[in-house]
């Protein structure tokens, strides 16, 4: 078959290819010396001759031989004292060139001092000397080029069989995936697009840049691409957004390099490339924790963490233990949530320590047992109920546990003498419209009446949605893609607050590192996401025909949320994505005159009370 025996032969002409590569490289650094040896030999010979304009007859081989032997002598000295020969730099690089420049510099100088050094007449023209060093320069520069293209081209897979792939970015990241993929892998690039103009007629190691996003669509169609990969590590929430949703129309697979943070210590190669998540939508921030302050009040400290069996206290417990601290006691009435922080911390989920505490925070004699045993001195209040509906038709349960709750805890620490509480609320907090906004609102104002009130420092720390989280919405929507659909979205403009949990865990950690007593502090969330983006991006990703429902706003819902209510003027802090904001005071005896249910009767719940009777729960939840 004539294929077949082509394919063999340019498979045995590549591997021939190779074996030479790996036998120069072998001996390149004598190999390289030899030849920038002999460059000089050419560079004084062709000099002389131009000299003379070449007059062939007019040449003293034997002098230029003399002052050739003298060049390559001090080359090889200087070059390998320099580290030309050392393997300091790659081939063909600005910096091995720029080395090759010091050198010859040098070697010039010394050839000009010999060739002068003798009574009488100098052994060559002092300008063919002088001449010499510009084209021997210019023998090394071009042997290291053409060495250069050579070793790339035989280093390029061969393309047929590979997935065609546009790059987005020519920049630094653009420049090192394309010459990956160029050498290996399953990607053959056939293309690069870039928003900058001035790049329009850049080529990165062959491949052209053909315009910029806009140009997708047509490049797409000219190239027979299959996929785009955004190689631009730092690129933002929005960007992404828009190049996805921009491929998902052309039916083009959206691939990336991770963000800068991940790529630290190591250059980017085929093996980076990944699918695009969620969380790539957010954007890309890299977090950068004051390490000395959050050492200084966790290390060696005994912590105490609630609700540590959810998705924001577990990532909590494990940004914790990262500090030392003397103790770290993670409390949850759900025993099976505290094993998996167990198996996730330590490899085993036995159960079998003290730290690990099953308790519920309305009871209040268990907890005053927890705090006599434990006797924290760092706590961070995770423990709530946060699903929004459900505690619009259960007003009651939410005030118990989120208003109540958070009080014992206020309380038991207030009498401890606990050197910092650090509460975990939600931007359903500012400007209120539900029930979990509330009561998170009034747990907001609580702890800043404690911090009026007792020793150490009470903070609240506030923020939106936490990606990936247990009752988010990226759970449900695999559930539901799972199923075949539909997946349910409340309105198709509907937009919230993201992040994700390794970026709130560490944020909240910095937060309660802030003297900021009373305050809430306010997490930089970004850009708000359309639920209904995340939506389409897991159904393009699913490959499957799945419908989006939507199903109207329900009770309590905003169509976007904020971070501040309309009186509340945000003020910065000690960290750049920290804000700041006061909190005015409420006391309990305040806080049990509040209505859970925002328009209904008032109901007492304070610790030990009762729903007056059936009637108001049933007349208040028609209220509502």
């Amino acid at each position: 078959m004539p294929g077949r025996e082509t394919g063999t032969a340019q498979f045995g002409a590549r591997n021939g290819a190779r074996e030479v590569s790996r036998y120069f490289t072998r001996y390149r650094f004598g190999l390289q010396a030899g030849f920038d040896s002999a460059a000089w030999l050419i560079g004084l010979w062709l000099a002389t001759l131009l000299r003379y304009e070449l007059d062939y007859t007019a040449v003293d081989l034997t002098d230029v031989l003399v002052l050739a032997v003298v060049a390559m002598c001090v080359q090889v000295f200087v070059g390998r004292l320099m580290g030309l020969y050392v393997h300091r730099w790659r081939y063909g690089t600005f910096e091995e060139i720029a080395a090759t420049v010091r050198v010859v510099a040098v070697v010039a100088v010394v050839i000009a001092v010999v060739d002068v050094l003798p009574p009488g007449d100098n052994i060559l023209p002092l300008s063919a000397t002088i001449m010499s060093g510009f084209l021997a320069l210019s023998i090394m520069c071009g042997g290291r080029l053409v060495w250069r293209l050579q070793l790339d081209s035989w280093r390029r897979a061969p393309g047929d069989d590979r997935t065609s792939i546009i790059v987005v970015g020519a920049g630094d990241g653009g420049l090192q995936i394309v010459t990956a993929m160029l050498r290996s892998g399953p990607y053959h690039p056939v293309a690069i697009i870039d928003d900058n103009p001035d790049l329009r007629n850049l080529r990165v190691k062959g491949v052209p840049v053909s315009g910029d996003r806009s140009a997708l669509a047509r490049v797409a169609q000219s190239t027979g691409a299959e996929a785009i990969i955004i190689a631009i590590p730092s690129a933002s929430g929005e960007t992404i957004r828009d190049l996805a949703a921009r491929a998902d129309e052309l039916g083009l697979r959206t691939l990336i390099l991770p963000p800068v943070a991940e790529l630290l210590g190591h250059g980017v190669a085929v093996s980076d490339i990944r699918p695009l998540t969620e969380a790539d939508l957010l954007g890309r921030r890299e977090i950068n924790l004051d390490i000395d302050s959050v050492a200084g009040y966790l290390r060696g400290k005994r912590v105490l963490v609630t609700g540590a069996g959810g998705s924001i206290g577990s990532e909590l417990c494990r940004q914790i233990h990262r500090f030392a601290p003397e103790s770290l006691v993670m409390l949850d009435r759900d025993e099976s949530a505290l094993q998996a922080v167990q198996i996730s911390m330590k490899g085993r989920g036995l159960l079998d320590t003290r730290d690990l505490v099953v308790c519920c925070i309305r009871d209040r004699e268990r907890l005053e047992q927890v705090f006599d045993e434990h006797r924290p001195e760092v706590i961070f209040h995770a423990a709530a109920l946060k699903h929004l509906s459900l505690l619009e038709m259960h007003a009651e349960e939410g005030w118990k546990t989120n208003v109540w709750g958070t009080q014992n805890l206020l309380d038991l620490s207030g009498r401890l003498g606990v050197e910092r509480f650090v509460n975990i609320s939600t931007d359903k907090a500012a400007d209120a419209t539900s029930v979990l906004g509330r009561t998170k609102r009034i747990a907001e104002q609580l702890t800043s009446y404690a911090d009026q009130r007792h020793e150490g420092t009470y903070l609240s720390v506030r923020f939106g949605n936490v990606l990936g989280s247990r009752g988010s919405v990226l759970p449900l929507f695999r559930a539901q893609i799972e199923q075949g659909g539909p997946v349910t979205v409340t309105h198709p403009e509907v937009t919230r607050f993201f992040m994700t949990i390794p970026e709130a865990c560490q944020l909240v950690v910095q937060a309660g590192a802030l003297s900021h007593d009373g305050e809430a502090l306010v997490l930089d969330m970004g850009e708000p996401v359309k639920i209904s983006d995340l939506a389409r991006r897991l159904i393009a990703e699913s490959d499957r025909p799945v419908e989006i429902v939507y199903t109207g706003l329900r009770q309590g819902e905003k169509m976007h949320e904020v971070l501040f209510s309309p009186t509340e003027r945000p003020r910065p802090s000690e960290h750049p994505l920290i804000s700041r904001v006061e909190v005015p005071p409420m006391s309990p005896e305040a806080a049990a005159t509040e209505d859970p249910y925002l328009g209904g009767p008032v109901i007492d719940l304070r610790p030990g009370r009762v729903v007056r009777n059936e009637t108001d729960r049933i007349d208040t939840a028609e209220s509502a």
